[in-house]
This record gives structure tokens, sequence and C-alpha cells, in this order.
């Protein structure tokens, strides 16, 4: 029998996952040209490599291009050389593009919504320079599950990030790869690749209401190992009939 080490089992679980998400949702087609935003974080990072190495194999045939935006008014230091030479590393392109917000224009919204939403339409607006017809996000199925808690709390919606998004408005779609890859996997691959952090202060990051989900769905798990895939199964199999009207 064949003997993997930890890190051939982390891999290969990952990839597993990975391809699962990827045909199972049908998240890339021939000729696709996927601009990937590369922030530096581990889930990004691991993003870049596992669409680099798919992107080798014969079937599908499509590119990539990865685009990392710095916001000006945020004293986030990234290590742009690294970055680079880690997409190229992968034969991958990186593309800087630098944008900025101001928290006083809409006090409505809070500013990480403010720099999320700038942060986002900088990519989109980088995906038209690059003829790019999907962007691909790190979110991983913990995030999308923790996002299915927030919303029923604090949204009364039944709604998270789905692995796809087709957005006719903007000729785009939204893919989420990473969406079957559990976190703890990607936190054991930063840590067997060595991923160079980068230096993050925000004046604004606060505790948020996502770190308490992220509590919450690991006490679900403690209370059944199966919870997770419970929770995702919940959003295909909604019985309507024994809901309100």
């Amino acid at each position: 029998m064949v003997q993997f080490t930890e890190e051939e089992k982390v891999i290969r679980r990952i990839d597993k996952r990975f391809t699962k998400g990827v045909v199972q949702y049908n998240l890339i087609e021939d000729g696709d040209r996927i601009l990937v935003g590369l922030s530096g974080g581990k889930d990004s990072l691991a993003l870049i490599e596992l669409l680099g190495r798919k992107m080798r194999i014969f079937k599908p045939k499509f590119s990539v291009v990865a685009v990392h935006v710095v916001m000006k008014n945020i004293p986030y230091q990234s290590d742009l050389e690294y970055l680079k030479a880690y997409a190229a590393s992968f034969d991958i392109p990186l593309f800087v593009y630098e944008t900025s917000f101001d928290p006083t224009t809409d006090t409505r919204k809070s500013p990480c919504f403010l720099c999320s939403w700038n942060r986002r339409k900088k990519l989109f607006d980088a995906a038209k320079e690059h003829q790019c017809n999907k962007i691909a996000l790190g979110h991983h199925m913990d995030d999308i599950l923790e996002t299915l808690l927030m919303n029923i709390t604090y949204q009364g919606a039944f709604s998270t990030m789905p692995p796809k998004l087709v957005m006719r408005k903007f000729e785009m779609t939204i893919i989420r790869p990473m969406c079957l890859v559990h976190e703890t996997d990607l936190i054991e691959l930063a840590r067997l690749r060595e991923y160079r952090k980068q230096v993050k202060n925000c004046p604004y990051e606060v505790e948020s209401s996502r770190s308490d989900m992220k509590n919450i769905l690991h006490q679900l798990e403690a209370m059944n190992p199966e919870a997770r895939y419970s929770l995702w199964g919940s959003m295909t199999n909604v019985q309507t009939e024994l809901l309100p009207e």
C-alpha cells in the first residue's frame, strides 16, 4: 500500500475538493480567461497555486492573470516582489492597481464595506482591461457557510456567496473555485508552503460578526462532525411546504 506524507495528504485533500467544486458547479470552461484577486493572504495564494497547476493540464484550456489592488489610504504594506515571484512560479503574470476611498462620503456604510466595494470595483475594471470573462475569488467552504449563518442571523435571508454568480449586467462571472475546500487544510498548506505574511495595519479593523460566526460553526461541528455538510446540503434542500408562506 502506498504511504503518503502528511504534506501529500493535505495537498491531495485540497486537490480533490478543489476539482470537485470546479466540476460540480461548472466553474471553468475551455477558452476562459480568469482574473484572480491576489491579496497576499493564504486563500488567494493557495488559489494561485491551484489554478496555476490546473492551467497546465490539457483540458479545459484556460488562462489566468493575477491582480493586486493597493488601497492607498490603508497602511497595508504588500510585499509586491514576493507576490510577483510567487505568481510567476505558476506562469501567471501579476498586475498592480491602486485605489482609495473616503469614509466620510457615505456614513451609512462601514469603512470595511467601502474598502471592499472599491477593491471589487477595481477588479472589475482590471478584468475588462485584460479581457477576462471571469473573476476568481479565494473564498473557501468556511467563508460561504459563515456568510450563510450571518445572513440568516442579521439579514433574515437564506442566502450566501454562491460558487458561481453570472453578472449579465457587467458581462462578467464571479467564481469561487475553492468553495468545497476546508479552511483548516488551507491553514496547513500555508504552513507547509511557508507563505510570507503581508503586513496589515488597518485602523478600521475590529472584531467582526464573521469571527463570531466562525466560532459558531466550530461549535456546531463539535455537536455534529457532519454539521458543515448538513448546512451545505440545506441550501439545495429547501422544503418550502414546511415553511411559512
